[in-house]
């Protein structure tokens, strides 16, 4: 399937709806969250921006040799697109956590994925959230923003709509992503658990899909 087109005026309208709403949001919430500041909401934008344009491009980000672009999207839900020198140590650290995390760097986010080739876009997209989230984690910071454009990227790269936060669903996700933080790789309580927390968090991005969060693709020229 052609690799979607991410609407990105739509997508900035619903996380800024988030924000204005964000008090009676937290006031739902198994673990209250801090606000979203305007820093942190440009920053993910510019993360959406920068998935669109992975899928425009055609860019396999789990692919050897692209995997610099996970880590491209850490760092601007984190340090923005300008004055990436005053981060310099803090994206060399998470450079080498990415690398070289035993048992939780890229080579467990990746195998993963290579391992699950037939599973549905939203269970596939569940299932690299939960590897990025549960400890240890992927990245230093960031993780759980990080992991909804990962999540966004699995799926419009099958034509699906990408996950985009909004008032509606934000409880859920958010508890949800608690869940998977408390998630240890390699001990048996994941092994045993994951699996389904999984199919429920994959029925969610599904039931949740908008289909308005993707650009209507033209019809094809007649000749």
């Amino acid at each position: 399937m052609e690799a979607a087109r991410l609407n990105l005026p739509l997508i900035e309208a619903s996380i800024r709806a988030v924000q204005q709403d964000f008090q009676q949001i937290n006031a739902r919430l198994t673990t209250p969250r801090d606000p979203i500041g305007d820093d942190v909401l440009l920053n993910l934008l510019s993360g959406y921006a920068y998935v669109d344009r992975m899928l425009t491009d055609g860019i396999d980000i789990f692919a050897m040799g692209y995997l610099k672009h996970l880590l491209e999207m850490n760092a601007l839900v984190l340090c923005g697109s300008d004055e990436r020198e005053k981060y310099t140590s803090h994206l060399k650290a998470t450079a080498q956590k990415f690398y070289e995390e035993p048992g939780g760097g890229i080579r467990d986010l990746v195998e993963w994925m290579v391992g699950h080739p037939m599973l549905t876009p939203w269970l596939r997209a569940a299932g690299a959230y939960a590897r990025i989230l549960s400890e240890p984690q992927l990245f230093i910071e960031g993780n759980q923003r990080t992991g909804a454009l990962v999540m966004s990227y699995i799926l419009a790269r099958e034509g699906q709509p990408p996950f985009v936060l909004s008032s509606e669903n934000a409880p859920d996700y958010f508890d949800s992503s608690t869940m998977f933080k408390n998630l240890h790789k390699g001990t048996l309580d994941m092994l045993v658990s994951l699996p389904g927390h999984n199919k429920n968090f994959g029925k969610f991005l599904e039931g949740q899909a908008n289909a308005s969060f993707l650009l209507a693709t033209p019809p094809p020229v007649s000749m």
